[in-house]
């Protein structure tokens, strides 16, 4: 119990746990350990070499290169104060840091670093003048702290000017086989890169010119590499110097400018990598090892999600929080991040035990300390649901237990109603009784006006949570988004999958749009949603620009390094039942609010009639069990804004 308290304790630095998730320290990283112990020994030892020959030849410059003319009590006098000088010396570099960085990439900073540690060795050495009682000429200290100083720079430096040279000999007489590499970016990462590229002793690349769209740094150069343009002169750029790479150094730019950046730099037909952002880095260098492909998520053109972490943190922390359909694609992200907030205990609430197998090894594996309970059951089963409410007494819940497949759906309307709308009403009555604090539904923008029984019944889920709120003491809230990228039954793994098969790729409709987030951004705002939450609001979650699913396929084509429509065919389809051309955030009667965060956004409650309301649920009950086949004309007579396709 004790190394549990101890492991917790250690949460509460939120830094600490993002750097490394793994048990224990990497063999590969004791290595590297002992290979910089080494290097600094051998560094110290020059550096100590450096200060006795430096004083001597100070002593021999200052009596005219004849050691016969140098004085015994001066060679007493370096004999004892030299000796003593090194240890100081060695003491304030390691201070310093100058046996830590790494000097291939060596810069303004580290000569700042050996400025300062010889300024200390300055006072050191008037120190000594004045309190030692051999005084040794004040040359002797000038010229042996100029001759050290020259010394320990130059040897500092020169394996970089070394590096940099061969590299450059290197490149001039390189066969044409090496890759021409473009970076866009002169900034800090832009600078990092190059200086990689031009100091790797095994790559076979040559950093051959920037873009940036800075025009003050046009003309100029980093390295050599010179800055010949900005992100119109991209495709001529490519052409000009032959590029076969393109390299995306400009990890702190907005959404919008990455988009449009790298979309010009798909069409030249170039290799296409991207610096990850800073915070992504653990150590903050840029390295060609942090290089990675362009991902579908890139050209999405957003911004990165803001959430207030250490209100989450405090919300969820000794909480006791139960995660339905825990296993899926956002409550498996759900359960994650609420993992990372220490809470008293994590319930995976889901049916299918595989997935939610795989979530509970993952967690064990990165969060130990946490305790987490895998509960097998359905939202429709009213005694299982008591039975884990009494037995651990959940005071937060994420409700994402549903079945969203659309097409699907169509084809078994009555089963959408039995497991989203009365799995639903079932546990907000249980989390009622157990005097829940709060519960967050997860909804989808296909709420909104549905044109399919999945959305309808999603919208029947909002109104049920909106009457639970008015009636209990429970905050009941619910969070509306639109398609995440890589979610269960979602179309990019449908995408990536066809175009693993050859072809084709199909598309519904040229023209349909959709709303996209990545599944981590998504989660995170309904967290930050869930703190805001007071009860009966609805939730909107900014989801951007909307996307052209057919120039989502288009691009995923692309970054597979194929060529639509002449690789791999794309194919129209048509709508399948129940699909919209673009889906909506808000319905008419809604109004909206803002929040302390921009990316959330608040509906106001409908009003409407709780006791007609749970007549029309108690009517959808029986006519959903006994299989009716007017089901969704039924729906239709509860949620006015659906309006079903009933030709079949």
């Amino acid at each position: 119990m004790s190394n549990r308290l101890d492991m917790k304790k250690d949460t509460n630095n939120r830094k600490d746990i993002t750097k490394y998730d793994g048990p224990e320290k990497p063999d590969a990283y004791m290595g590297n350990d002992k290979q910089w112990v080494f290097r600094a020994l051998v560094l110290a030892f020059v550096d100590m070499c450096i200060i006795a020959i430096s004083f001597f030849f100070a002593l021999m410059i200052r009596f005219e290169f004849s050691y016969s003319h140098i004085p015994l009590s001066y060679l007493e006098g370096y004999l004892h104060i030299v000796p003593l000088f090194m240890v100081i010396s060695l003491v304030v570099f390691y201070i310093f840091r100058l046996y830590h960085s790494i000097w291939r990439f060596a810069s303004i900073n580290e000569f700042m670093h050996i400025i300062g540690a010889f300024l200390v060795l300055t006072v050191v050495s008037v120190t000594i003048h004045e309190v030692y009682e051999i005084k040794m000429p004040y040359a002797f200290w000038i010229i042996g702290l100029m001759l050290s100083f020259a010394l320990c720079t130059a040897c500092r430096f020169a394996y970089r000017f070394i590096r940099t040279g061969q590299k450059m000999l290197e490149q001039r007489g390189s066969a044409n086989g090496d890759e021409r590499v473009m970076i866009i970016g002169a900034g800090n990462a832009g600078r990092m890169l190059i200086r990689e590229l031009i100091m790797s002793s095994h790559l076979h690349t040559k950093a051959c010119c920037i873009i940036d769209d800075n025009p003050a740094k046009l003309g100029r150069f980093i390295d050599g590499v010179p800055i010949v343009g900005n992100r119109n002169d991209i495709p001529e750029m490519v052409e000009k110097y032959d590029i076969t790479k393109i390299v995306y150094a400009v990890p702190s730019t907005s959404g919008k400018d990455r988009k449009d950046i790298l979309n010009i730099c798909k069409d030249t037909g170039c290799d296409v990598s991207v610096v990850p952002g800073i915070y992504q880095m653990v150590d903050g260098r840029v390295s060609v090892s942090n290089l990675r492909p362009v991902s579908i998520e890139d050209l999405l053109g957003r911004d990165p999600v803001v959430v207030d972490n250490d209100g989450i943190h405090s919300f969820l922390q000794g909480k006791v929080v139960m995660v339905t359909g825990g296993g899926g694609s956002i409550g498996s992200e759900l359960c994650r991040q609420i993992a990372r907030e220490d809470p008293k205990l994590l319930i995976i609430f889901d049916i299918y035990e595989n997935n939610a197998y795989d979530i509970q090894q993952e967690l064990k594996r990165k969060y130990p300390y946490v305790r987490v309970e895998t509960l097998i059951g359905s939202v429709r089963n009213t005694n299982r649901l008591h039975y884990v409410f009494q037995t651990y007494h959940p005071e937060i819940i994420y409700h994402a237990a549903a079945h969203k497949h659309v097409p699907l759906m169509e084809e078994s309307p009555n089963e959408a109603i039995k497991n989203n709308v009365l799995g639903t009403l079932k546990l907000s009555r249980i989390a009622a009784e157990y005097h829940v604090k709060k519960f967050v539904l997860i909804s989808t923008d296909k709420a909104v006006n549905p044109t399919n029984i999945m959305g309808a019944s999603k919208r029947l889920c909002e109104m049920v949570i909106q009457m639970m709120n008015r009636q209990t003491e429970t905050d009941f809230v619910a969070v509306r988004f639109g398609n995440v990228l890589g979610s269960n039954g979602s179309v990019i793994p449908l995408f990536k999958k066809q175009i693993e098969d050859g072809g084709p790729v199909t598309v519904t409709d040229k023209r349909i749009i959709r709303y996209f987030m990545t599944i981590p951004e998504a989660v995170a705002l309904v967290l930050q949603a869930g703190l805001y939450a007071h009860g009966g609001e609805i939730f909107v979650l900014d989801m951007g620009e909307p996307v052209k699913i057919d120039d989502m396929a288009r691009n995923l084509i692309r970054l597979s390094g194929l060529e639509p429509d002449v690789d791999i065919q794309i194919v129209y389809t048509g709508l399948r039942p129940g699909e919209k051309l673009y889906e909506e955030m808000l319905m008419s009667e809604e109004g909206l609010k803002e929040t302390p965060n921009k990316l959330i956004h608040v509906g106001e409650p409908i009003e409407m009639d709780d006791e007609l309301f749970e007549k029309q649920l108690e009517m959808l009950e029986k006519a959903c069990t006994s299989e009716a086949k007017d089901i969704k004309q039924i729906v239709a007579s509860v949620v006015k804004t659906y309006h079903p396709d009933l030709e079949d």
